[in-house]
């Protein structure tokens, strides 16, 4: 059932694809905290957390930060600190503060409701096309192109079988003729892209991953030695003992001075950290 590069899925084809698709996917959905809810503050969370982590690190970690921080306006009021100390174990750091800065703009302009409106989710820190997407698809039950590294890998498995390099342009367009037929078949928006989500979640353990197809695949860098890493040790070591200047944390975590104070005076310059008299401590 493979597609011609560029080509436009016709009906046969998307009658075919959105049956196996909710067939495969609703034989493996996966019930999750965030699925139990349309709060779309708690979904907003929910996708900002699953950006480049592991769902089973995610469900140790969703239910705890609601009970934390129940809403955009609770996040807001929160200091940098009490969130990453929140976010600790969850990766990439940039993604806490970027969300509190979502919170913030939600809390102040938006009387802390999240906008249902796509471009004004879109503009908030932190949030691209998918996670703009989830919040419809999921919240509101609006539909929606959902294209993640799960989704890449249904597509391309099934209509793009003969093809060794396929463009999110390709992904993207299939979806979208999908995600207007579904709707017209009475199959609900949220139910569609679960079923997306799962049936790619499988594929992905128990065929070689489709998505390495896709020619927006990359690998993620090795986290061990890296500057991210040291970024994230650095941050922690602030954390955890405030107020030392930039030659004890070099000291303290057995790095060398300059690669230190450059990361350090990153973080200042992106809001986690704050800087005075010679010493650093966590942003308020």
């Amino acid at each position: 059932m493979a597609l011609a590069p560029n080509a436009v899925a016709t009906h046969v084809d998307l009658t075919s694809f959105i049956d196996r698709v909710m067939r495969e996917g609703s034989a493996r959905y996966r019930d999750f905290s965030w699925r139990r809810t349309t709060d779309p503050y708690a979904v907003l969370v929910s996708e900002v957390m699953l950006q480049q982590t592991q769902v089973a690190r995610v469900e140790r970690y969703f239910d705890e930060w609601m009970n934390r921080f129940p809403t955009a306006d609770a996040l807001a009021a929160a200091s940098v600190s009490d969130v990453l100390e929140a976010w600790q174990g969850l990766g990439y750091n940039r993604r806490a503060l970027k969300l509190k800065q979502a919170a913030e703009i939600i809390s102040e302009q938006h009387a802390g409701i999240v906008s249902t409106d796509y471009d004004e989710l879109v503009a908030l820190p932190g949030v691209g096309p998918a996670t703009a997407a989830g919040v419809a698809a999921f919240a509101l039950n609006q539909p929606s192109v959902y294209l993640e590294t799960n989704v890449r890998a249904v597509v391309i498995f099934e209509l793009f079988d003969e093809e060794s390099v396929v463009s999110d342009r390709q992904i993207r367009e299939v979806l979208e003729l999908a995600s207007k037929q579904s709707v017209e078949r009475g199959i609900e928006p949220r139910d569609w892209n679960y079923a997306l989500l799962d049936y790619g979640a499988w594929l992905k353990k128990t065929v070689p991953n489709p998505s390495r197809r896709s020619k927006h695949h990359t690998r993620q860098s090795t986290f061990e030695g890296s500057r991210r890493q040291k970024r994230a040790a650095l941050l922690r070591l602030v954390m955890d003992t405030p107020d030392l200047n930039a030659a004890e944390y070099a000291q303290m975590g057995n790095y060398d001075l300059d690669i230190t104070e450059d990361i350090l005076a990153d973080l200042v310059g992106e809001g986690f950290l704050e800087f005075s008299h010679d010493t650093y401590r966590v942003a308020r």
